[in-house]
């Protein structure tokens, strides 16, 4: 025995498991401004094709939190400078709210939306 070769591996390994919070957190770090997946990949110690996967999981919704929706406190403030607005929506101003889906995605809703075309826009978007 004193004659045996060990053989010591580095980079990366071939079935580290993570977990789904792991992989979401990463996945998130790829939708920055400016990332690189390459970049991220070699961070984590993980192929650009596995993380590619795991972002088209998400998107499809096959890779998800196990939590349920996470609600956030919401504070109003006044802006100083008046935001430009649309001559149409000019004439009928109205409220609107930001809606970010798990996966990114945003949808600004305006005060008029119909129920059933938001509904459809959500269920397109997850789906």
């Amino acid at each position: 025995m004193a004659d045996s070769v060990v053989q010591v591996i580095t980079g990366r390994e071939r079935r580290r498991r993570w977990t789904v919070e792991e992989k979401l957190r990463i996945v998130a770090e790829t939708y920055e401004p400016g990332a690189s997946v390459s970049q991220i990949a070699a961070r984590h110690d993980v192929y650009p094709g596995l993380l590619f996967t795991w972002r088209r999981q998400v998107r499809i919704g096959r890779l998800a939190s196990r939590h349920g929706p996470l609600f956030l406190p919401v504070t109003a403030v006044q802006s100083e400078a008046e935001p430009r607005v649309p001559d149409e929506a000019a004439h009928h101003p109205g409220r609107r709210i930001e809606i970010e889906l798990a996966d990114g995605c945003r949808v600004r809703v305006d005060d008029g939306a119909s129920l059933t075309t938001l509904r459809r826009v959500l269920t397109a978007l997850r789906g």
